[in-house]
């Protein structure tokens, strides 16, 4: 069986002060790797370094900054000499409604931050190093990406856009570079709490495996992303969802058997 020993590679997790980033980095190290932990404030990449301890170094990078991003980039190579993994995780959700109503604000920052920094910090790594050398970048899209939903559209229209990414990016940095996806469904994560924090036990009981997603689910299959377990796979996505993405289960789970009076 392939190994998911990650031991002697280095990894860049953007966005990872908590929820997914957090538990891809903590699962990442776990796993062998030495982890840089990106957050928009230096206390914030501190924190979260000294929780996974060991070797992680937090670094204050605002995603959708290049001049931030290359620091980050050129910071890691010194210190560890090579880039082996880039999990391109920060997100970001300002607007709710209808796509008419969202403002050109709105818009900017969503595709900022959830299209335009995992192409940047992307282009930069292949630039930097991973032409070179290879690697595997793994970007976090999400199942609104596959399907459409009410109020969250333009969320969900960026990540459409990052899966579209993903496959483009698969193809153009073959075969050195592998780029794959995550697409988590409803995860107990802070960005998402608008679709579970107040009905959790209702998106529980209409999904197939009867519970919301927690970061650590997504944190393995980034591992699996990562390592030689994956070594013929790009330019896919990986959906972790529990089984949400088919729909509400409570139609389909079998009845009680009828008995006769």
């Amino acid at each position: 069986m392939t190994s998911l020993d990650l031991t002697g590679r280095v990894a860049i997790v953007a966005g990872a002060s908590r929820g997914i980033g957090l538990a891809a980095a903590r699962a990442l190290a776990e796993a062998g790797a030495d982890v840089v932990l990106t957050s928009r404030k230096q206390d914030a990449a501190d924190a979260a370094a000294a929780e996974i301890g060991g070797s992680a170094l937090g670094i204050a990078a605002h995603s959708a900054d290049e001049d931030q991003a290359r620091r980050c980039l050129e910071r890691t190579l010194e210190r560890f000499g090579r880039l082996d993994i880039l999990v391109n995780n920060a997100g970001t959700n300002p607007a709710y409604g209808p796509l008419i109503a969202q403002d050109h604000g709105r818009f900017v920052k969503t595709m900022d931050v959830n299209l335009w920094a995992p192409l940047m910090w992307t282009g930069l790594a292949t630039e930097m190093w991973l032409r070179d050398h290879g690697g595997t970048v793994i970007n976090t899209a999400s199942i609104g990406g596959l399907s459409h939903e009410a109020n969250i559209g333009l969320y969900n229209t960026s990540k459409a856009a990052l899966i579209y990414l993903t496959t483009q990016l698969a193809l153009e940095l073959s075969p050195t570079i592998r780029v794959n996806a995550v697409a988590p469904g409803v995860v107990r994560t802070r960005l998402a709490e608008a679709l579970w924090k107040d009905h959790e036990a209702q998106v529980a009981a209409a999904t197939a495996l009867a519970r919301i997603g927690e970061p650590v689910d997504i944190a393995n299959a980034v591992v699996f992303l990562a390592s030689d377990a994956s070594s013929w796979m790009t330019g896919e996505i990986l959906v972790v969802d529990g089984g949400q993405r088919h729909g509400d289960v409570r139609p389909f789970r079998l009845a009680p058997e009828r008995t006769d009076p």
